[in-house]
């Protein structure tokens, strides 16, 4: 069998699905750690660890850049990437995106925090923009509820509860019952870090520079893009009039 002949029927056994974003739809693509529970329990402080923080931003910030994100947000294991709607991201080809940004992700946070560690990823897809603030909104809610039992659950750990003691004070517990528990305790949940119950916003940003023209000895501006990490994001209508306003959603 000649080389080309033999190429070409290997090729045929490769099984791939040609799905592509639709045309002018908003994309987000949601990568998730796999396995992070057991990796933060062995490496990292809880509830929450300003390491695995900055490692989570860090790998947040190569997205927005490798991708031309124009918003990314993430919280807890999780990362949302904002693509443009006229993107032509390995040709809006799903099965590239997903994967490549899996990968993506998975490498930066290796090389950032020095041990392997995986992601997943997905895509949503959303008609309009206000469809979009829905999505931030949602995955903000999801960082506030996460929150609240993360710090339920490590408080009780902390004080010598074992796993199925500390599930079984948090099971069927309302919100209010939840920061009652935290406040037996000294914990007032409203006055933990911001960027735990709301998440942290990352996007590229212009602003002015002063300066100074040598050949026409006079003052100037320039013009400079730089990338804004908001570790204190409001919440509601706040956040999305700011998502409207800034990231022009």
């Amino acid at each position: 069998m000649r080389g080309q002949e033999f190429e070409a029927r290997q090729r045929q056994r490769e099984w791939f699905h040609g799905l592509t974003v639709p045309p002018g739809a908003h994309a987000v693509v949601r990568v998730d750690g796999r396995g992070f529970s057991r990796l933060t329990e062995e490496r990292f402080e809880k509830p929450f660890d300003e390491r695995f923080s900055r490692i989570m931003v860090a790998t947040a910030e190569a997205m927005l850049g490798e991708f031309g994100a124009r918003y990314v947000y993430t919280e807890s294991d999780e990362i949302s990437v904002l693509l443009p709607p006229d993107t032509n991201l390995f040709g809006r080809g799903v099965e590239k995106i997903v994967s490549i940004t899996a990968g993506f992700a998975s490498a930066v946070f290796t090389h950032e925090a020095g041990r392997p560690a995986v992601f997943d990823s997905r895509i949503w897809l959303g008609n309009t923009g206000e469809e979009v603030l829905d999505y931030f909104s949602w995955r903000q809610g999801d960082a506030t509820r996460c929150a609240l039992n993360g710090w339920c659950y490590w408080t009780l750990r902390h004080q010598g509860k074992s796993r199925r003691e500390a599930d079984a004070a948090m099971s069927g517990a309302s919100t209010a019952a939840k920061n009652e528990l935290l406040y037996g305790y000294g914990v007032n949940f409203n006055e933990t870090p911001a960027w735990q119950r709301r998440g942290i916003g990352l996007w590229t940003e212009e602003f002015e520079r002063p300066g100074h023209d040598p050949v026409r000895d006079r003052a100037v501006t320039a013009v400079r893009r730089r990338v804004r990490i908001e570790r204190e994001l409001p919440m509601k209508d706040e956040y999305r009039a700011l998502l409207s306003d800034t990231v022009r959603v």
